[in-house]
């Protein structure tokens, strides 16, 4: 689509949030791709790492591991798989940007920002009893307890988040728009964030 006010899209949103659901929304609302899983290939590509690194790696860090990371990234012989693959990612996210596109997670509003290209930054967040009940449908081939996997989820995702951005993952101060799905709703969320991205609906 032409003539976006905001042509790249950041989606950041909490585990089971309906991230997803928003961006293919959006992306059908806008006709403009996005880009979530298929992020995988592209960065593997580019990182030597395989695919399976970049989904257990590409967005989740434990507590310990940023800790060991922090450590060792001290000593000049040290390369980590984590570090790698986010700068893989990077340069997936700066090559995406040169045309209108939404991209979720990945950081990639932090990215944009730090490289000086303009996006407009979304958090989608939503109750932990909503998100509880999306997690039981995104895991029920998997047999995890949604709960325990929500929970793990989050530790994982905000852990990574704040080891290369240094900031919160959530803080409304890094976003142009918070939106909570479990109250909006995953349609009207695409939809008030596609009114907003056209050219002209801000002055």
């Amino acid at each position: 689509m032409e003539g976006l006010k905001y042509p790249v899209i950041c989606i950041s949103r909490e585990y089971a949030a309906y991230g997803r659901t928003v961006a293919r929304r959006l992306s059908e609302e806008l006709g403009i791709p996005f880009y979530d899983r298929d992020f995988v290939t592209e960065t593997a590509k580019r990182s030597g790492y395989s695919e399976e690194d970049i989904r257990r790696e590409g967005e989740a860090m434990s507590r310990a591991t940023r800790f060991l990371n922090s450590v060792m990234n001290n000593a000049m012989v040290y390369s980590s798989s984590y570090d790698s693959i986010f700068h893989a990612q990077k340069e997936v996210i700066l090559s995406l940007s040169k045309e209108p596109c939404i991209i979720v997670g990945r950081c990639a509003g932090f990215v944009l920002r730090e490289a000086n290209i303009p996006s407009f930054n979304v958090f989608l967040y939503a109750d932990k009893d909503v998100r509880t009940k999306r997690a039981a449908e995104l895991e029920e081939n998997i047999g995890i307890d949604p709960k325990k996997a929500r929970e793990r989820h989050d530790i994982l995702r905000e852990t990574y988040y704040k080891q290369y951005t240094h900031q919160e993952l959530g803080d409304y101060h890094n976003y142009d728009i918070c939106l909570n799905t479990g109250e909006v709703g995953p349609e009207r969320c695409a939809e008030i964030i596609a009114e907003i991205v056209r050219q002209g609906d801000i002055d």
